[in-house]
């Protein structure tokens, strides 16, 4: 039986994200190293018919650019249908399986209207504004509409620490994008707290684990509901009067 043939040209790189994002030069890698954190937590999607949407096609400083990113989605996940969502009219990159939609980030109605015209969303990528208020709208309105299993992105967090960016100096504030995913991190054990009154919110009961990597954060959505020992372990706290069980 005669081996099968290597494959060449873009097919030769198709499995290396790193070597996609060089060659379709994306800054995904090269001004970051995004491609290489993707590529461990998107790798077990590689052949399923899923839903990627980015926010952000890129290419703004000349007319007729973008979409870069987009087309290596595309060569990476080869049963995928790629969407992008952009302030800008960038329907010059759609093609077979990527798509592009115009809306806008900051506002949570034309978020779920894109995503309603995409159905289910199986990995959502906000590559948009970079601006701490539309990170936060953006995750907000669209974290729910992932489904359990799904992957959530969020690019360049380095703006949470610019003023100049609608970040702030100050790494408390609780209206920055770090800070919100901070809360997150929290959330992921809030079968921990010793708050009696605290109530889950749904990105705590929904979260099941949070990568934080150089400007880039991964969160994977699932039900967080693994129990606590903490009853146990704190006896003496769980047995005071006017204490709930």
């Amino acid at each position: 039986m005669p081996r099968p043939a290597k494959p060449v040209g873009i097919e030769a790189i198709s499995d290396d994200l790193c070597e996609l994002a060089k060659h379709f030069r994306t800054d995904k890698w090269g001004t970051h190293r995004y491609a290489q954190h993707y590529q461990r937590h998107l790798q077990h999607l590689k052949g399923d018919s899923i839903n990627l949407l980015e926010i952000g096609v890129g290419g703004y400083s000349r007319a007729g650019q973008g979409g870069a990113s987009l087309r290596m989605w595309k060569h990476f996940l080869p049963n995928a249908q790629i969407f992008g969502m952009d302030i800008q009219d960038k329907s010059f990159v759609d093609e077979d399986r990527i798509t592009t939609f115009i809306g806008d980030q900051s506002d949570p109605g034309s978020l779920v209207g894109v995503a309603s015209k995409i159905g289910t969303l199986d990995v959502i990528i906000d590559d948009g504004s970079h601006l701490s208020p539309h990170i936060l709208t953006t995750f907000e309105t669209l974290f729910p509409l992932l489904r359990d299993g799904g992957v959530y992105a969020v690019e360049d967090t380095q703006t949470s620490y610019w003023p100049e960016w609608q970040g702030s100096e100050d790494r408390s504030d609780p209206k920055t994008s770090m800070s919100m995913l901070k809360r997150l991190a929290d959330g992921l054990n809030y079968e921990e707290f010793v708050d009696v009154d605290y109530e889950p919110s749904y990105s705590d009961l929904n979260i099941v684990g949070m990568h934080f990597y150089h400007n880039l954060v991964i969160i994977e959505k699932g039900k967080n509901a693994e129990g606590t020992n903490k009853k146990r372990v704190l006896k003496k706290r769980y047995s005071q009067d006017g204490i709930k069980p």
